[in-house]
């Protein structure tokens, strides 16, 4: 039997096998992109800076607000809609908590503010001193190409040079 006249059934299986097999390098391509690798490394250390904020938030600024609130429990309050009662729990609206997630989300922010800040900052200083080295070697290799222009010119003069001075001894 020809590879044309194969039955349905392999010839159907067979490109099952190619499109897989297509599919999975295709994987593997897309998986291999620096674009990727970049993503994987921006989460892990996206779970790291989320580490830093937090432990700003909860060990520094809570702290602070919670002297200047007189160590009011936000997440206390709340309007009771339903007492609790036999084998239901209590229905409330917990205004408080919401309250605390936007004092939380506000200290977030700032942290982050302050963080995003302070690395630009760092940045520019950095970006700065290559911008001044590049500068100075820029100018010292214009320095140079200058110096060895001058060597040229003064050696292509020199047989000009000598001839004037053969003509001169020349004429006396």
């Amino acid at each position: 039997m020809a590879d044309n006249e194969k039955n349905p059934v392999a010839k159907g299986l067979e490109e099952g096998v190619k499109k897989t097999a297509g599919f999975f390098d295709e994987f593997k391509k897309f998986i291999s992109k620096g674009s990727v690798i970049d993503m994987a490394v921006g989460v892990i250390v996206g779970s790291s800076f989320s580490a830093i904020v937090n432990s700003l938030v909860g060990d520094i600024l809570s702290p602070v607000l919670s002297l200047l609130t007189h160590k009011i429990n936000f997440s206390d309050l709340k309007i009771v809609l339903a007492p609790a009662a036999e084998g239901m729990e209590e229905t409330a609206i917990l205004y408080g908590t919401f309250i605390e997630n936007i004092i939380n989300f506000l200290f977030q922010a700032f942290a982050i503010f302050i963080l995003v800040k302070a690395i630009n900052k760092f940045r520019e200083k950095i970006q700065a001193e290559e911008l001044a080295a590049a500068k100075e070697k820029e100018e010292a290799e214009k320095a140079e190409k200058e110096a060895a222009e001058e060597e040229a010119k003064r050696k292509a003069e020199e047989p000009v040079q000598l001839l004037r001075e053969i003509l001169e001894a020349v004429k006396k």
